[in-house]
């Protein structure tokens, strides 16, 4: 079993800068890929950003040049920096982890990108 502990969200205006973090913790294989979804109010969950143990990113294309993915595979913790936030990026953010053929998720931490 795996634990996910996130932190981070908040209410930011347009134009700033947040910080996610999220500890893993439990059974974690060493080859493992970590990472952002997220939801919106009556849409679906999408992809953020993920990164490999291997240090391997992928961007959705409405973040990129945006956002950063990070992890500290010591502490099996997974960061997303959020700079240029827009209205649009307001959202439920879930982390994720995939580990020995499973997908973790966390209970998610609410964005707001509001004047």
């Amino acid at each position: 079993q795996v634990q996910m502990v996130e932190s981070g969200g908040g209410l930011v205006q347009p134009g700033g800068s947040l910080r996610l973090s999220c500890a893993a913790s439990g059974r974690i294989a060493s080859v493992n890929r970590m990472g952002w979804y997220r939801q919106a109010p009556g849409k679906q969950r999408e992809l953020v950003a993920t990164i490999t143990s291997g240090g391997i990113t992928n961007y959705a294309d409405s973040v990129k040049g945006r956002f950063t993915v990070s992890r500290d595979n010591t502490k099996n913790t997974v960061y997303l920096q959020m700079n240029s936030l827009k209205p649009e990026d307001a959202a439920v953010y879930y982390c994720a982890v995939r580990t020995l053929g499973t997908d973790y998720w966390g209970q998610g931490t609410q964005v707001t990108v509001s004047s």
